[in-house]
């Protein structure tokens, strides 16, 4: 009998281990098409590119994101309750990494899609390389980007740069967009 019990007991816990596996759920970032991704914040075109971050939701829902600043900010809106896993690119290779697991070089004058600065890399040694090459910049890990102030560079958004920045990063059907809601906008010499 006491092989009988041990014996169900082993089955048991062979039953539990396979149904926890099983409830793990691994989430994997979606590849960008440029063709018909858009910035679920600013609806922007997304570039396939080391700027592009990505949300894999619970349900398996892909949100995707042209620049790192409008991820934190649809997180703001919506709480993170939902959220599977983030993932960011690193700005070397373009390969996709965990956000919590990648380390993010800041400062207010590197240009971003969206002007918000934070640049992700894979690991800590690149991102502190870029901070030093810059001559400007500060190191941050996820947890401490959780407390980074998050603001556009408004004067980057108005530069001329910024204009050949949204050239060279967006398509020509989003840059039509923006320049739509921009016409009177500095036309007024």
């Amino acid at each position: 009998m006491k092989t009988g019990r041990l014996g169900a007991a082993l089955l048991l816990i062979v039953i539990l281990m396979l149904a926890s596996a099983c409830g793990a759920k691994e989430y994997k970032p979606q590849a960008i098409n440029e063709e018909t991704d858009k910035c679920v914040i600013c609806n922007m075109a997304i570039k396939d590119d080391p700027y592009a971050t990505q949300i894999i939701t619970k349900d398996g829902q892909s949100l995707k994101f042209d620049d790192i600043g409008c991820m934190n900010k649809w997180k703001v809106e919506n709480g993170t309750e939902t959220l599977g896993a983030e993932f960011v690119r690193d700005h070397n290779s373009g390969d996709w990494v965990k956000y919590e697991k990648a380390y993010y070089a800041y400062d207010a004058e590197y240009i971003t899609p969206m002007a918000y600065g934070v640049i992700a890399f894979e690991d800590k040694a690149s991102a502190q390389a870029y901070i030093d090459e810059q001559g400007k910049g500060q190191l941050l890990s996820s947890d401490e980007l959780a407390h980074h102030k998050w603001e556009v560079n408004r004067e980057m958004m108005d530069m001329e740069d910024m204009e050949k920045h949204n050239e060279s990063m967006h398509s020509d059907e989003s840059k039509d967009e923006m320049n739509m809601g921009h016409e009177t906008e500095g036309n007024q010499s």
